[in-house]
């Protein structure tokens, strides 16, 4: 594999070799994986003793491969971007390292970006699954805020979604890291796109009346609309994914 862009972020210039060559080896190390990796493969690889995340991403379809070579930019290529973008904005992300292109006569072929890896005590998917963790209603009301401070900052954050929040505790202090951050788009959001961000983030309306009053009181708005309007658009949300999943059931059956 030939890699033909390669952008490495100035503080990391002196690791470019190295970094190059986790690239051209991915395939081949034996890392340990972060996350399953059934659409994309990110491995946490040691890279002259500083920890990096370092993902993969899936060969585009062959209309993809074309569009990402010559009129829009790769997944590995946005998440930089915008990488850098919310650090700016003093939003927390992993600080991005650099992002690496593979070209052949069907466009782009691989793609990978690097970040430091965070040492994250949860996802928010385990705010849904681990009812009895601890502080939870204080990680909820924190992680809220943190969607607030998103929205007031021109943010809309596509892929807001359970595994895509990296939470770590330090203390008393809350931090929280987007990851995933191909899909993201920066203006002034509305009303109806602020409510519509959450509704992937959790199926369990007692979270969601929870964010709704933080919420409405953050942005002055009457709590019992809010909790009204944010639980409507999870159901639709969580009706869609379930018909989506059934269909998917009944076109692959012979799938195990």
């Amino acid at each position: 594999m030939t890699l033909n862009n390669i952008i490495i972020a100035e503080e990391f210039q002196a690791l470019r070799e190295a970094l190059i060559q986790a690239a051209e080896q991915f395939d081949q190390t034996q890392a340990p994986l972060i996350g399953t990796g059934d659409r994309n493969v990110i491995k946490r690889i040691e890279i002259d003793g500083i920890s990096m995340a370092v993902k993969s991403f899936k060969r585009p379809n062959w209309i993809n491969r074309l569009v990402y070579r010559h009129w829009r930019k790769s997944k590995a290529h946005r998440s930089y971007l915008y990488a850098h973008k919310l650090s700016a904005l003093g939003i927390g992300t992993p600080k991005p390292v650099a992002f690496m292109e593979s070209y052949g006569c069907g466009g782009i072929q691989r793609s990978f970006y690097f970040s430091l890896n965070i040492q994250a005590d949860y996802t928010f998917r385990e705010l849904i699954h681990q009812p009895e963790l601890a502080d939870r209603d204080r990680i909820i009301e924190a992680f809220t805020n943190f969607t607030f401070n998103l929205h007031q900052k021109g943010v809309l954050f596509q892929d807001h979604s359970p595994g895509n929040t990296l939470i770590q505790i330090k203390g008393k202090a809350v931090n929280f890291y987007l990851v995933d951050l191909n899909r993201m788009t920066f203006k002034s959001l509305s009303k109806s796109e602020r409510i519509q961000n959450f509704a992937r983030l959790t199926p369990l309306k007692e979270m969601v009346d929870k964010m709704s009053e933080t919420y409405a009181r953050l942005a002055g708005w009457p709590v019992d609309e809010l909790k009204g309007q944010m639980w409507r658009v999870t159901q639709d949300f969580q009706s869609r994914f379930h018909r989506k999943r059934r269909l998917k059931k009944q076109l692959f059956f012979w799938r195990k």
